[in-house]
């Protein structure tokens, strides 16, 4: 038998002792419109993608087709949970996917205001991902909930349980508070919980798959007007939503002529090919915008409002 790590042996600090580069007090505001200057907009290339995802993302809303958002954690780490809770509250969300780092991010930015730590610099002495309440209020969320809730439902109830200080920041709480459906999709070892003697690969595991059906349920009203963004994720939430695509047209039947983008900061091949190209094949359309997170997304959110008067 191979030898293996005591994960018992870590040592770790308080989160409170912790340097981070992301807190709320620098976090964003959601935008208004700005309806002029879009209009402005040359009617070529990127801009007229925008103007036309907005208006998509409209339709969608009015004709209740499903807004799937697959999000990593970078939105987050960039100040804007209040602009993403601003279009989840007026219905631009119907079902929020994350991977499990969006996850860890939004209950660290729940209870203390702040979290993100610079990898260069923690990462030379292993103290990188070590502070011990992160693990242990995720542990406690999972273990506590009901066994057929998944990640998403585990995280979400117990934020707003036990009513954080900062809970209004956390996209995870409010989406649950309003009634969206959220799924956490992890990978074992990519996340920094993994470190944990708490950590729980079996029951994680388990609760992932939970989301995963919840989400390839979700995805059946995409057909026909539906609207999917993968925000900053390159690889784990565009082969999630492939796989479970495959499964819901396997049971469901036809799902196309819906529209799909990806917003990141450079272009991949998983997100543009996974999420964009391949599944609108059959009927739709795709967009791939390039640019910052924290640019991009407002602008986003601000042709929305400029276009749904």
């Amino acid at each position: 038998m191979s030898d293996k790590i005591d994960l018992a042996k870590v040592k770790r600090f308080s989160v409170h002792d912790r340097v981070t580069k992301a807190e709320i007090g620098r976090f964003g505001k959601p935008p208004r419109g700005m309806r002029p200057f879009f209009d402005s907009l040359p009617g070529y290339l990127k801009a007229a993608d925008l103007r036309n995802l907005a208006n998509d993302l409209i339709r969608a809303k009015r004709r209740k087709r499903a807004i799937v958002w697959l999000m990593g954690a970078h939105p987050l780490k960039v100040g804007l949970s209040p602009l993403i809770i601003d279009l989840l509250r007026r219905g631009y969300i119907s079902h929020l996917a994350l991977n499990g780092a969006g996850a860890i991010h939004d209950l660290e930015i729940a209870f203390w205001g702040r979290t993100s730590e610079e990898v260069a610099d923690t990462l030379q002495d292993g103290s990188f991902g070590m502070v011990y309440e992160t693990p242990k209020y995720l542990a406690r969320a999972v273990a506590q909930s009901p066994s057929d809730y998944g990640l998403g439902d585990s995280i979400g109830r117990f934020i707003n349980e036990n009513k954080p200080h900062y809970r209004r920041f956390s996209l995870i709480a409010a989406a649950v508070g309003c009634g969206v459906t959220v799924s956490v999709h992890v990978a074992i070892g990519t996340d920094t919980i993994c470190q944990h003697p708490e950590f729980d690969g079996g029951l994680w595991g388990a609760k992932s798959q939970i989301d995963f059906r919840i989400l390839a349920a979700r995805l059946k009203k995409l057909h026909d007007g539906g609207v999917v963004l993968n925000i900053g994720s390159a690889v784990v939430l565009p082969e999630v939503f492939l796989k479970a695509l495959a499964v819901a047209r396997n049971i469901e039947g036809k799902i196309t002529d819906f529209t799909a983008a990806n917003f990141d900061m450079i272009q991949h091949y998983r997100p543009n090919e996974n999420v964009v190209r391949r599944p609108t094949l059959g009927g739709g359309r795709g967009y791939s915008f390039t640019g910052h997170h924290e640019i991009m997304l407002p602008l986003l959110a601000a042709a929305v409002k400029s276009y749904e008067r």
